[in-house]
Parts: C-alpha cells; sequence; structure tokens
C-alpha cells in the first residue's frame, strides 16, 4: 500500500488532469455500494456498479469506467484504507491511500457524496440502480456548472482537455 505522502507534488495543487479521488456510498443495510471516483481537476464523476462488497467486485467496477478514460488521463486514484481495496495493485491506475480519519485528503470525492445523495439517499437499497440510471445520475453531476470551475461543468472542463467525452462516464 502506497501512503498519500508519497503521491506526485502536482496532485495536491490539481493543475494537472488524470488524478482521481473515489470513495464508496453505501446503501441500505451496508449490503450494496456503489462506487464514485471524481476527476481532481475536472471535477469529472463515474459512477461504477457493483455487483457485491468484495475487493473484487471493487476491482471489477472500477476497471469497467477507468478504461473508458484515455490513458493520458488516468495516472493515479486516491483511495481510503477500506479492505474493498485489497486488489488495488491490478487497477490499471496507480492508488495511493489516504490517512486514516483524514476525509479532507480526498476532497473531491466527500464533496461529490452531497450532490450525490440527493440522487442515491441514505438508506436506498442501491442494488435497483442500473448501469444506465447511474449513467444518468453521472451525466447529471457532470453537467452541473461548479464554482470551483468558474461555472463551467466538468464536462466543458474535460472536453477542452480531451476532445472526445468518454462514453459510459454519464456522458
Amino acid at each position: 500500500m502506497t501512503p498519500i505522502a508519497k503521491r506526485p507534488a502536482d496532485v495536491a495543487i490539481r493543475t494537472v488532469p488524470g488524478h482521481w479521488e473515489g470513495d464508496l456510498i453505501k446503501g441500505a443495510r451496508n449490503r450494496s455500494g456503489r462506487r464514485h471516483p471524481g476527476e481532481r481537476t475536472t471535477r469529472l464523476v463515474i459512477l461504477a456498479r457493483r455487483d457485491g462488497m468484495d475487493a473484487r467486485s471493487a476491482r471489477e467496477g472500477f476497471t469497467k469506467k477507468l478504461l473508458h478514460v484515455p490513458a493520458p488521463l488516468r495516472k493515479t486514484l486516491i483511495y481510503d484504507l477500506g479492505k474493498e481495496m485489497a486488489e488495488h495493485k491490478r487497477l490499471a491506475i496507480r492508488v495511493f491511500f489516504a490517512d486514516s480519519y483524514s476525509p479532507w485528503q480526498r476532497g473531491t470525492s466527500e464533496n461529490t457524496n452531497g450532490p450525490l445523495r440527493q440522487y442515491l439517499p441514505k438508506g436506498t437499497d442501491l442494488l435497483g440502480y442500473t448501469r444506465r440510471a447511474l449513467n444518468a445520475i453521472a451525466h447529471r453531476l457532470n453537467t452541473r456548472p461548479r464554482k470551483c470551475l468558474q461555472f463551467a461543468t466538468p464536462l466543458e472542463v474535460y472536453a477542452q482537455l480531451h476532445p472526445h467525452p468518454p462514453v459510459a462516464l454519464g456522458t
């Protein structure tokens, strides 16, 4: 496990795209979950469906979504120390782990949780959400203007970096 202190310095200042943060939204009775990586520079959000709560499901969910991201925009992923990331070395991205009890180290993920909960309220059984439904939610989040982006949307900022918006990222 590589600690967050060893990540490249340019990740912290958000000037170089391709660095992602991940988090898990848990559903009713912690029996279902959805991953949501967010890109730190553009604030682009991906919602990954998981068929289980284990490490294999997490890896497969991330892999399916991140492979739609062009390699130059798939540099690092910052995550917490959850056991669901036990297969992190098999992901197509370098993973760094935030310190325990330090949510500010993944500010993009933490700030995405609020808007995401507008569509996936706490206590909801997340197993009923299809990939199409999750892509629609991601699209709504990615077309919402953000103050931190001078009121541009994450998709607009992403399009400036890469001319072809990725399929299956809520577009």
